[in-house]
């Protein structure tokens, strides 16, 4: 299916991206100047959004695999007892061929004719009748059910081949990506003295919000300072994504690992109607914040930042949305 299958184009910018960044890297030569800070910051902001996509594919496929092998496992626990249907059907079938050609058939046919009341022989040949036919249906509906199953089955099996292999494929450009995110903070040194922004922890007043919306937002106020981390859901580091799910998680409300999985999953609304604790989601749906009113969000920005406060219009919203 074509979700299943990789974007090759997205998957080779890495690559592409390393190149871009060992020109804005390399000595500078009589024939070109040093880049300017703003310049480097412009590198910075560009080749961060690039990635950023590459980590909330990783997300996706790893929430789908997730569910491909939930389905697999569900599917094989109904299969098993079908199975076993399938097999005493069988036995029974096998059980009724032998008796015929033993002559049981025959000495219960002789039996019955040798009643002399006829409404008695014509309950007991209907009785026959009906137990083969409700034996030949079980042994049917067996039958046609685990073929169903095992064709869903081997479907889903492919699925989780290719969708192993997407991850698989992503993984593969982690080191690459690393090796990007090295040369990425080495521009940010140059242009602030440190690779990684040190984010204190929030110290001031969190706003009192009621319900699982206050729980979820208080949790962002707490995460304020922690580091960004590729594909992060734990107080070690976020990524955007894994903020958002992390807070709302804490909350009670189960949401995916991506932003545009979140998006999908939950009922959109308006700007005017933003609340505490609402999703505000940027970048054609690569990026997601928490709303925590006042016009601010909480959100993880990027590799080389952390957990931070900034305005809801730190870029060009694309839309919003309310879990809960």
């Amino acid at each position: 299916m074509s979700t299943a299958r990789m974007r090759l184009g997205v998957l080779l910018r890495p690559a592409l991206v390393g190149a871009a960044l060992m020109a804005v890297l390399m000595p500078a030569t009589a024939a070109k100047a040093d880049p300017t800070p703003s310049q480097i910051a412009s590198q910075i902001s560009s080749e961060s959004a690039r990635l950023e996509q590459v980590v909330e594919q990783y997300n996706k496929v790893t929430e789908d695999l997730k569910a491909s092998q939930a389905a697999a496992d569900q599917l094989a626990a109904q299969i098993q007892p079908l199975s076993v249907q399938l097999t005493e059907a069988s036995k029974l079938v096998s059980q009724l061929a032998v008796r015929a050609y033993q002559g049981g058939a025959a000495a219960e046919l002789s039996a019955m004719f040798a009643v002399t009341d006829p409404a008695t022989v014509v309950d007991r040949m209907t009785t026959m009748d009906q137990v083969s036919r409700i034996e030949r249906n079980r042994i049917t509906a067996a039958t046609d059910a685990k073929t169903r199953f095992d064709a869903e089955s081997t479907k889903l099996s492919q699925t989780i081949a290719d969708q192993t292999a997407q991850q698989q494929a992503l993984d593969a450009q982690k080191k690459e990506i690393d090796a990007n995110l090295a040369q990425l903070n080495e521009l940010k040194r140059k242009v602030n003295g440190q690779t990684q922004s040190g984010g204190a922890r929030y110290t001031g007043p969190i706003p009192s919000v009621s319900g699982a919306a206050g729980v979820a937002v208080s949790f962002a106020y707490n995460a304020i300072g922690t580091p960004y981390v590729w594909a992060g859901a734990s107080p070690s580091g976020y990524d955007c994504s894994g903020l958002t799910m992390a807070a709302w998680a804490a909350a009670g409300v189960s949401l995916p690992h991506n932003a545009a999985m979140q998006w999908n999953k939950l009922p959109h609304i308006g700007r005017a109607s933003l609340a505490p604790g609402d999703l505000v989601f940027y970048s054609g749906l690569n990026h997601v914040g928490i709303y925590v009113g006042d016009g601010q969000i909480i959100h993880a920005p990027t590799f080389g930042d952390h957990v931070r406060l900034a305005s809801v219009d730190v870029m060009p919203p694309y839309g919003y949305a309310r879990p809960g």
